[in-house]
């Protein structure tokens, strides 16, 4: 399919085949070459390119929409996935994502966001749940600035986004946007724990990705982990695998409905794991921090001529006395990455057996 798409153009007529119900919604006008609702589109193929091209020039590390440097949570080109029970904040964290992508606040969680052009919202589940927490958040901004950057679909789609493969890339174009919030997968696509449901719904998102549209999920989790145990692994994330593996990043907010402070995983990276962090929501102003990070560069001060192990270093950050081996070098990784960046100096030991320490570089 080949859509026109300029974000900066002016917000389209919403007025005609938008607001009735989703099942008569008229989007003939919307897909080129379709004259109804069960007739297949004719894709166009893929523009071809060369080898060279593809796997030489690539950046060093990816473009990011949300991170900096090695740390990105969200990449140019690959869904961001954010898995939560209900009310734990997936929603209120969407929506700061949303401010932020408009460019109203510099940064989430202390990591920048790239500024968008229009974000479509696909407000589908408890859109009227999802209205009063988002005024806490938007109420203070200049409206007319929002009714030209932010659109919302309220309700179901016109379609089932995994049946109707075409769709979600449609609605993408018919708004202008250059963003796509979906809240939540479960009201895009009926059936995700059926694979050829979850594929069917991958193939949507793959599309709008495609069209150069960056895409944010919002989903749910199985009830628990092993015998009642916070899910910490993309197995806990409820549906089809194809759900996560079509997904470039995928993060994990964890606590009960309601606490104002939650536990954030980042199960699935496009390069360098961020956190684990525990996030503080201050509901009334909107707003969510980072409560507890580690610290290594204060920990390597502290520890005085002992210094810090990877295995302390990874105590501390994975918040554990039961450190795995995957963990230490998680925070090998990071103790060694502010070693070349100037913070931090490692010293080897002089005899087998003992671990490797790090200073503060002065």
């Amino acid at each position: 399919m080949t859509t026109t798409h300029d974000p900066a153009g002016p917000l389209p007529n919403w007025t005609v085949g938008l607001s009735g119900t989703p099942e008569g919604v008229d989007w003939t006008d919307v897909l080129p070459g379709q004259r109804t609702p069960d007739e297949p589109i004719v894709e166009q193929p893929p523009t071809f390119k060369t080898g060279g091209s593809f796997f030489q020039d690539v950046p060093a590390t990816p473009p990011a929409v949300w991170g900096t440097g090695s740390e990105v949570l969200w990449a140019e080109g690959e869904a961001l996935l954010i898995a939560a029970p209900q009310g734990v904040g997936k929603t209120t964290l969407a929506h700061q994502g949303i401010r932020a992508r408009l460019g109203l606040q510099d940064s989430l969680l202390g990591y920048p966001v790239a500024p968008g052009k229009r974000v479509l919202l696909l407000a589908m589940d408890r859109p009227s749940q999802t209205r009063r927490a988002g005024a806490r958040i938007f109420g203070q901004d200049d409206p007319r600035f929002l009714d030209e950057h932010l659109v919302v679909w309220e309700g179901p789609p016109p379609y089932d986004l995994a049946k109707r493969t075409d769709i979600l890339a449609a609605m993408c174009d018919r708004a202008n946007a250059d963003t796509v919030v979906i809240d939540s997968i479960k009201d895009a696509a009926i059936g995700l724990s059926d694979d050829a449901i979850g594929a069917g719904y991958n193939r949507a998102r793959q599309k709008a990705l495609a069209e150069g549209v960056q895409v944010m999920e919002l989903h749910h989790l199985v009830k628990r982990g092993p015998n009642g145990a916070a899910p910490n692994t993309i197995a806990d994330i409820y549906g089809s695998t194809w759900i996560t593996s079509g997904a470039g990043s995928v993060i994990l907010l964890w606590g009960e409905a309601g606490d104002p402070v939650v536990n954030l995983r980042h199960l699935k990276q496009p390069m360098d794991e961020v956190g684990p962090f525990r996030l503080v929501h201050d509901h009334p102003a909107g707003v969510t921090t980072v409560q507890h990070s580690a610290d290594l560069i204060e920990m390597a001060r502290a520890g005085g001529v002992h210094g810090l192990t990877a295995v302390a270093a990874a105590e501390a950050i994975f918040e554990t006395k039961k450190v795995t081996p995957a963990q230490k070098m998680k925070a090998r990784r990071r103790l060694d990455k502010l070693t070349t960046s100037g913070h931090l100096a490692r010293f080897d030991p002089a005899s087998t057996g003992d671990p490797a320490r790090w200073y503060p570089a002065e």
